[in-house]
């Protein structure tokens, strides 16, 4: 079989055999891979005049709902992922963690995407700025879509989620995608680019693929263009180091594998809770695809006094381990993804073995697998005799089944050796002792992209040391390559560009179609409460009639809401406070100003769903009068759902001013309103 490329909205399979890929169990041949043929210039061309405009003319809803078609289509069809993957040295569970994680990125993005984001194409970042004096000039951060390729370059360990993780960003951006896998895994995300395809939901130009070589790919990235990298950093290195990149400006983000620590806490006993925790997840990053993941922990640091019970505790894990083929009953552990990569991780465990000493190398139980024909690598523990002076533990990663022990003596020492390794993707601390936790953020934040804290509180909930989550963010500092990907919606910026936008507030809000302070507001033709989300325009506004207020006001709200606080009850108390004399109560306020906009009748407005941004400005005092302004700042639709009234969202900015018009709170409510049927 030859693995096929995908280029302008077509499949191509190339002229020549290319390389050969082989099942990392057996050896037979599976596929060949080449990339000969393809005209790169002609496929950035056709992402950038075809894929980009029609993702750019999309909203950020719509672009969320395409996700979710997307991971629904994988979802729906993963078990296709998981036999290709078996092919990759990848068990069951190492399939999961790659498909699953891989379809559960998209769908997170999807529902963020949904609940975080506009139904617009452009992105407010931040709050307004006033410029002047008078307010007339202002200033406002916006994120639009970048007008150019995402090309993704991939390594062989995770071949769906290392792809649907970036996709998942640069889609909801509004950026087409070039994606490149490597090749000894490429058959699989080959699989998954088809199946993704098949969902019809992708517009043309958004996706390409190219299976094999890049060929003169880079000579034809452009100043719009982003190029993000998975992998060695030494290839990360010459990647990034491409003329045309830094001609053009060119972003560039890398995420590189690196030496992970995890750490036993000096308070943690053997046989506590938290002992077991940390002898799991370090057995786990050993295990999970063979150790072949960028987030495995590689140096784990042990006071020592527990080396010999923590050494002790891990060889039995890998006694206990059947490995062998995958899918075979009761295998947990595949081989490495092919014989190059047994013979690269067998050099680093050389070098380690040079300066470090080797506790354990051994398969344990060797299940329905032949050692010489597949690429089966032993579990090895090493232990670094004298980890503050020899280098090569923070130096050389083995990227396998390896792991080495560092002991220390006390936490100056640990923190000293964690940093030895000059940046890494992700490390992981075992302690009951939260002040432990607090110095290792100090100590080490700075040279990490994650910390995991786990303890007998949160072990049971953990999603584990090597799993990084959507929500979070990806990368690390240092040899990690000091990229940055996902965390939640910080993943979108590497695809858009930041404007700073000036004018008049009115003029801002026009480009926003979000109501900014100090812009035109017009008087809504009928009470806003009586109107549909589809009658309601942004900069609709209701002032309501006064209300003044009285002592008999503070006292029965006090009475109501058991709020006895001496500055609205004691006379005496409150004359010697910062406010003087007796103030109401703000919730009151907020009541007050409620009463005074709201429309008792039923109508459209269906419930009140949220309140935000309070800000008591000044106090109010009994005599003084309060009025209230309901203006539209934004409204958000939302996605109908069978047998329920289409509906929205409409964010309303409330003003309360006094009888001497200074603003005394500010607030935005949320309301879900009917929209025309």
């Amino acid at each position: 079989m030859r693995v096929r490329s995908y280029a302008t909205d077509a499949w191509h399979t190339s002229s020549d055999e290319g390389r050969p890929v082989h099942d990392a169990t057996s050896g037979e041949l599976v596929a060949t891979v080449s990339s000969t043929g393809l005209d790169f210039a002609r496929m950035l061309a056709h992402a950038r005049r075809v894929g980009g405009p029609t993702l750019r003319g999309m909203t950020f809803h719509q672009r969320a709902a395409m996700l979710k078609g997307v991971a629904k289509a994988l979802s729906d069809r993963k078990q296709e992922l998981y036999e290709a993957s078996f092919t990759t040295g990848a068990t069951k569970t190492d399939a999961w963690v790659d498909v699953d994680g891989g379809f559960g990125a998209l769908f997170v993005y999807a529902s963020k995407g949904r609940r975080e984001l506009p139904d617009d194409l452009l992105l407010l970042d931040g709050d307004l700025e006033r410029l002047s004096k008078s307010g007339a000039f202002a200033g406002h951060h916006v994120q639009v879509s970048r007008q150019g390729v995402a090309v993704h370059i991939n390594a062989f360990n995770f071949p769906v989620w290392g792809m649907t993780e970036k996709l998942a960003c640069t889609w909801l951006a509004g950026m087409p995608a070039v994606v490149k896998p490597a090749s000894a895994t490429s058959h699989v995300t080959a699989k998954a680019v088809e199946i993704m395809l098949d969902a019809g939901v992708l517009p043309p130009g958004a996706l390409q693929l190219v299976c094999g070589g890049v060929g003169d790919l880079f000579d034809h990235l452009r100043d719009q263009d982003v190029v993000t990298f998975t992998g060695s950093a030494v290839t990360g290195r010459k990647l990034k180091a491409h003329p045309g990149l830094a001609e053009h400006g060119v972003r560039f983000n890398m995420e590189a594998d690196s030496l992970n620590f995890s750490m036993l806490g000096p308070d943690v006993q053997p046989g506590s809770a938290t002992f077991d925790a940390f002898v799991r997840e370090v057995s786990n990053e050993m295990r999970i695809k063979t150790g072949q993941r960028c987030t495995a922990i590689r140096r784990t640091l042990v006071p020592r006094t527990r080396l010999d019970e923590v050494a002790d505790a891990l060889k039995a894990v890998f006694e206990a381990t059947p490995v062998g083929r995958p899918g075979a009953q009761g295998v947990k552990m595949g081989p490495l993804v092919g014989l190059d990569q047994r013979a690269e991780v067998q050099r680093a465990v050389d070098a380690l073995a040079a300066e470090n000493t080797v506790l354990y190398g051994s398969y344990g139980q060797l299940v329905d697998a032949d050692p010489e024909r597949g690429a089966f690598f032993p579990f090895t523990l090493l232990r670094a005799d004298d980890p503050l002076n020899h280098r090569t533990v923070h130096e050389v990663e083995a990227f396998g089944p390896v792991n080495t022990l560092l002991p220390y003596d006390d936490l100056d020492t640990a923190w000293e050796l964690i940093r030895m390794g000059r940046g890494s993707l992700v490390g992981s601390v075992m302690t009951d002792d939260d002040a432990v936790a607090r110095q290792a953020v100090l100590q080490t934040a700075a040279y990490h992209g994650r910390l995991m804290f786990l303890n007998a509180d949160s072990q049971a909930d953990s999603t584990g040391h090597g799993s990084p989550m959507p929500h979070l963010v990806h990368g690390g500092p240092g040899r990690a390559g000091g990229g940055e990907e996902m965390g939640g919606m910080r993943g979108l910026s590497l695809y858009m560009q930041r404007t700073a936008v000036q004018g008049s507030p009115t003029t801002l809000t026009s480009v926003a179609r979000t109501w900014l302070p100090g812009a035109a507001r017009h008087e809504a033709p009928k009470h806003p409460f009586r109107m549909t989300f589809d009658e309601i325009a942004v900069g609709d506004t209701l002032t309501t009639h006064r209300r003044t207020v009285t002592e008999a006001d503070v006292t029965n709200f006090a009475g109501i809401s058991g709020d006895f606080f001496y500055a609205h009850m004691d006379d005496v108390a409150a004359r010697e406070s910062i406010f003087e004399r007796r103030v109401a109560h703000g919730y009151f306020v907020l009541s007050a100003a409620a009463g005074l906009f709201v429309d008792p009748g039923v109508g459209p407005v269906l419930a009140n769903y949220g309140l935000e941004n309070l800000r008591f400005v000044q106090p109010v005092y009994p005599g003084d009068t309060i009025r209230a302004k309901l203006t539209c700042k934004r409204r958000i639709a939302k996605a109908p759902r069978p047998d329920e009234r289409p509906q929205g969202v409409v964010e309303w900015h409330v003003d309360v001013e006094n009888q001497d018009e200074a603003l005394v709170a500010t607030y935005t409510i949320l309301t879900l309103v009917a929209r025309d049927a």
